[in-house]
């Protein structure tokens, strides 16, 4: 397909210009690898997690939170170092090793608490890692107001993955066990890598290279360091946090109704692949139809916003009707609304940010903070369970919190708009002479 036909077809749903349809149309294509290579390992991730009861899920976030505390610094390290276009590939190459370790021990025994145990919690430190990568190389090499335009676009790729993903591990799995799903996730994971490989500008190293070339110094434990010196940053940590509490306390009512509801793993299984697929398929739609238009018309800060007026009505609903079909009708509103809208407003966030920030104190934002937030929220609901608070209790706790978390999207969106883009237009837009390579 030509660039001027690609363009003429993609204009259809968003505002491009023909320089940039070569960069957005690789964006889409390694978050769609991405995402479908976790959609892989989702459904039996989650059905492995309960498989030693609910009750033990709290010790599994917390599992993740300390992997992350162990793989931090050695991902600063590698940020330190090395280039972006030297630090991707170790790290999705090492993502892809432990993938394939993981297809040989369920070839050897799947049925292990050992290895369910592990594979939730190795599955949940993947998905943040390599997606945080993403978006971080994204908000890279494209500015605040491409962004705005582009990023739900380029989302609607992930989410085109997260539907064939659950199709792939249907047809993989059936045919030839579980094992494939891990071996199916690392492939798309080196396809992903040749989508890097050409969105992300070539340089030759040298000491005279312009700054997407060079690696970005520092040390080890920077990102925590940048954190803490910018209000900004720590507003974006809050806004995580709350994400991940409401995001976890809903994960834990979801087990509890699941396992009082569906007795095997089988049908669990189906039930969480399910739920993931009309997830991606309102998601698809949204960001195919409604995302820019709303970010163009509305702002950042009513995108943002949506989400917690939507996990506050999530909480009633579930509080009014603890059943299997309202919690997946809540649960498919608020993940559909937070992938298609929330999400892409939070990464235009971080296009105005150094790239130091970029890469060091997003990727520290997005695991530790987020995985922390996990751990201490999944501790917080069984201290309120044990002080016999339900739902109904949390659902009221959580009308000043929603309010609080409300205000913050508006501070967010005004302090953004005051902060100045940090680099020109990188090198992979400017390319409407250029033959391809």
């Amino acid at each position: 397909m030509t660039t001027s036909r690609a363009h003429r077809l993609l204009s259809r749903l968003v505002r491009i210009a023909p320089e940039e349809v070569r960069a957005t149309l690789l964006g889409f294509a390694w978050f769609a690898c991405l995402l479908s290579g976790y959609y892989l390992l989702r459904p039996l991730r989650d059905a492995l997690g309960l498989a030693g009861g609910v009750e033990e899920l709290r010790w599994l976030f917390s599992a993740t939170f300390v992997t992350m505390l162990l793989l931090v610094p050695a991902f600063g390290w590698l940020v330190s170092r090395l280039p972006p276009r030297r630090f991707v590939p170790w790290v999705y190459r090492f993502f892809a090793l432990t993938l394939l370790a993981f297809s040989a021990w369920m070839a050897l025994d799947v049925q292990s608490a050992w290895l369910g145990r592990t594979f939730f919690v190795w599955v949940s430190v993947f998905n943040l890692f390599i997606v945080s990568i993403f978006w971080s190389v994204l908000d890279d090499c494209f500015s605040n107001e491409q962004g705005r335009r582009l990023f739900g676009f380029i989302a609607a790729g992930g989410t085109l993955g997260t539907v064939l993903g659950p199709l792939l591990a249907a047809a993989a799995a059936s045919v030839f066990g579980t094992m494939a799903l891990a071996l199916l996730a690392a492939l798309l994971l080196e396809l992903a890598l040749r989508c890097f490989r050409g969105i992300y500008p070539v340089h030759d190293g040298s000491a005279s290279a312009p700054a997407p070339a060079r690696a970005l110094g520092g040390q080890v434990w920077a990102g925590l360091s940048l954190i803490a010196r910018s209000p900004y940053l720590l507003g974006i940590c809050a806004y995580l946090l709350a994400h991940t509490a409401a995001s976890t306390f809903l994960y834990f009512e979801q087990g509890r109704i699941v396992s009082a509801a569906l007795a095997d793993t089988a049908a669990r299984t189906r039930y969480f692949a399910l739920v993931d697929f009309c997830v991606s398929a309102l998601t698809l739609a949204l960001q195919m139809l409604v995302t820019g238009l709303l970010m163009r018309k509305f702002g950042l800060a009513l995108c943002l916003a949506l989400l917690p007026l939507v996990t506050l009505a999530a909480f009633g609903a579930l509080a009014w009707a603890p059943t299997l079909a309202v919690l997946a009708g809540v649960q498919i509103l608020r993940r559909a609304l937070d992938y298609a809208i929330a999400r892409p407003a939070r990464e235009v966030l971080f296009t105005v940010i150094s790239r130091e920030e970029k890469y060091k104190a997003k990727n520290a934002i997005e695991t530790l903070v987020y995985r922390g937030g996990d751990a201490l929220s999944g501790w917080l609901s069984a201290a309120l369970s044990a002080l016999g608070m339900g739902l109904a209790g949390i659902a009221l706790l959580a009308i000043p919190l929603s309010a609080a978390w409300c205000a913050l999207c508006v501070w967010l969106a005004r302090r953004q708009e005051t902060l100045p883009s940090p680099h020109p237009t990188p090198p992979n837009f400017r390319r409407k002479n250029e033959p391809p390579r």
